[in-house]
């Protein structure tokens, strides 16, 4: 399965109104899991199975609840049993339709 997630505090944790910090934790622990991953502006993509790529969701979100009051989390999934290395071959299915 492949999971975007953002999570990040409700409030800013600098005067310009940053939450890099916290954030920063949150994709540590991506990174820390050995799962494979992609990080944009926007959202951290996670490839691996049901219960390990959640616990790791969970971890980051406890790690920005951890340094603020409140914390949002969004979350979005594609579920497709059998396949695996989607995080690159999606991308590339795509590019082969724009190249036809």
């Amino acid at each position: 399965m492949l999971a975007a997630f953002s999570v990040a505090p409700t409030t800013a944790q600098s005067e310009d109104g940053s939450v890099s910090k916290a954030v920063a934790e949150a994709v540590r622990i991506v990174r820390d899991s050995g799962l494979p991953y992609e990080t944009n502006s926007m959202f951290t993509t996670v490839e691996g199975e049901w219960d390990e790529v959640f616990a790791v969701i969970k971890q980051a979100t406890d790690a920005v609840t951890a340094v603020a009051p409140r914390v949002s989390l969004v979350v979005k999934a594609d579920i497709r049993p059998g396949y695996t290395n989607q995080l690159e071959e999606k991308v590339q299915r795509v590019e082969e339709q724009l190249r036809a």
